[in-house]
């Protein structure tokens, strides 16, 4: 009974409290795990309170101030209609990273059940799902966002659906790779020596050891659902207007420059910092998670 136990612990080892303080001990000391999280933070912190911070109504029409340069009033100029750019800018954070964060967060979910299916299932389920994801992948991003808005129409759900459905069979496959080399490890045969189930084993073992490279995919996957549905709503196929978003900012900026190029600026600007933001925190995550990249082995 002392020897399952031992066994039992030390498959576990890792997963408590400890775990987590270890991960962020390990995450200051990097700088760009530092630096890509003050980002993420201050993007988040943005989008969240950006009704606390704004100073006029980002959809008001204001005829006298149209395209005026930044001042203390205006901190970013206004648009072609008067409305101010900081304001806009600041409630058009919450689109992408709403966007981000249900077709991430859904294309993920869905991805990790499949891919625990697909590695600990029958041959033939495996085969049939893995036929579904190179099915799915095989159609070109921006041709399936396309098509699909044409028959759905305009919106943010349609921006959603599309990221999400492109998304999942990377993160299936990912899971269903992880999930089978841990299948033949010896702690998993002890396991089911000593009476554990299928549903058991995924739960304590199998799922803790692919979070990591997940987490790392969901950071990298950011930045680039922010660069899509921007380039969306630039096309205008993403939200509708008035609702503020960067895209739609870019958009009005792009057709003004010559006028005032502050839109473009403003636009821009943020899009940069949420991108440099997630890929340095993707990156540090990388480094903590994967063994071999650590320093300080």
């Amino acid at each position: 009974m002392a020897n399952v136990e031992a066994i039992r612990a030390g498959a576990n080892e890792g997963q408590g409290p400890g775990a987590f303080r270890a991960f962020f001990q390990q995450l200051r000391k990097t700088r760009l795990g530092v630096l890509g999280s003050v980002l993420v933070v201050l993007v988040m912190a943005c989008a969240i309170f950006a009704p606390f911070l704004i100073m006029h109504d980002p959809i008001r029409i204001m005829v006298g101030p149209r395209l005026a340069p930044p001042s203390l009033e205006f901190l970013l100029g206004t648009d072609q209609l008067g409305r101010d750019t900081f304001s806009r800018v600041m409630m058009g954070g919450r689109v992408p990273l709403l966007v981000a964060l249900a077709s991430l967060g859904s294309s993920l979910a869905v991805g990790l059940v499949l891919g625990l299916i697909a590695g600990f299932g029958p041959r033939w389920l495996d085969n049939l799902l893995l036929l579904v994801f190179d099915t799915i992948r095989s159609f070109p991003a921006i041709i399936f966002a396309l098509a699909i808005i044409a028959l759905m129409g305009p919106s943010l759900a349609s921006v959603i659906f599309v990221i999400a459905i492109t998304s999942m069979p990377i993160y299936a496959r990912v899971v269903r790779t992880q999930a089978q080399a841990h299948c033949s490890c010896e702690y998993i045969a002890a396991e089911r020596s000593m009476g554990a189930g299928t549903t058991r084993i995924l739960a304590v073992h199998v799922l803790p050891n692919v979070i990591g490279p997940l987490l790392i995919l969901v950071s990298m996957d950011v930045p680039a659902v922010i660069a899509v549905e921007a380039g969306l709503s630039f096309l205008g196929l993403g939200v509708r207007p008035p609702t503020p978003d960067w895209g739609a900012i870019l958009n009005e900026g792009y057709n003004h420059i010559n006028q005032s190029p502050w839109l473009v600026i403003a636009g821009g600007i943020p899009i940069v910092i949420a991108t440099l933001g997630f890929t340095f925190l993707g990156e540090a995550l990388r480094d903590i998670f994967d063994p071999k990249l650590r320093k300080d082995l």
